[in-house]
């Protein structure tokens, strides 16, 4: 599909559009619609290239990696920023009143903003690219590594270690969920549709207990996945404690129950087994699930375990 990346502004004018006008540019940016056409046209690219052929078995990989390059580039244009404030906080606190002094203050300015603007516009590409494969796959893409803040198109994914350290520094930060956390642990096995309903039943629940509520989890398939979906739709901010199976082996999962029960949850929910009693006949419980469940009953953490409508 064609679309001119400088078309005409149509409504009212977004946050994106607004701070890109604040550029000392020449040079036009290309609108947050195109963007967005942009990410969507590359995924569904990749994926009509790839479906029903030798190579449908690695399409999950291929589109993985390209959402993943968007937003490593992301956080590489955002360090850049990040250099460039602290440049101004350099000149500002030195700042003379000379010419040389104001034109390196200038300059360091439009750095930051030009890259504050570069790392949007690079996050909406990212973030369509990615809605196109959940909706095309029904997987979800989160990063290994980094945050994804909360935007028009996703919802936050902060990684626990992030906030654990925040914590630990007493310091609100963007790696700080400013929330009530909920943990959730579900069988990868539990993807049904018995399962989905009563899954989103309980974090409806939750959510009317503890509206300011942000969803902890591993992002583990099956179960955590509808969970994320579940979050993404509700805009629920989320925190991935991914279990880290380089470093930790075969305990990558426990370790994972460590760490969200480290971010002090208010309620944990856990669904060790499929609701469905034709998939469920002869399966044994999922063992992480339980184990969350059991060390959340030891600190006197609440446990609610998801059960099949009496």
């Amino acid at each position: 599909m064609q679309f001119s990346p400088h078309a005409p502004l149509t409504g009212q004018m977004t946050h994106f559009e607004a701070q890109a006008l604040t550029l000392d540019d020449p040079r036009p940016h290309p609108h947050e619609e195109a963007l967005i056409q942009l990410g969507h046209a590359l995924m569904n690219e990749v994926l009509d290239v790839f479906i029903d052929t030798a190579l449908e078995d690695f399409q999950a990989i291929a589109s993985e990696s390209l959402i993943g390059a968007f937003h490593s580039a992301a956080q590489r244009i955002e360090r850049e920023a990040d250099r460039a404030r602290d440049d101004l906080n350099r000149l500002t606190r030195d700042f003379d009143g000379s010419e040389i002094a104001d034109t390196e203050l200038q300059t360091a300015t439009r750095k930051a903003r030009a890259a504050d603007v570069a790392t949007m516009a690079l996050e909406f590409v990212r973030d369509a690219a990615a809605a196109s494969y959940t909706t095309a796959t029904g997987e979800v893409w989160s990063p290994w590594k980094g945050n994804v803040r909360a935007s028009r198109t996703t919802a936050a994914q902060i990684e626990a270690r992030d906030v654990i350290r925040s914590a630990k520094a007493r310091k609100h930060s963007a790696a700080d969920p400013g929330a009530t956390i909920i943990a959730f642990r579900g069988s990868p096995l539990a993807d049904t549709a018995e399962d989905a309903s009563r899954i989103f039943d309980a974090l409806n629940w939750a959510r009317e207990q503890w509206p300011e509520m942000a969803l902890a989890t591993t992002g583990a398939k099956g179960a955590e996945k509808l969970a994320i979906k579940w979050a993404k739709s509700k805009n629920v901010t989320l925190v991935l404690a991914k279990a880290d199976f380089d470093r930790h082996g075969r305990a990558a999962p426990f370790r994972a129950n460590d760490e969200m029960l480290e971010l002090d949850p208010v309620c944990v929910l856990t669904l060790a087994n499929t609701l469905n009693a034709e998939r469920g006949a002869g399966l044994q419980p999922f063992g992480p699930a339980l184990n969350l469940g059991q060390k959340a009953g030891d600190k006197g953490v609440r446990h609610v375990v998801i059960r099949a409508r009496a």
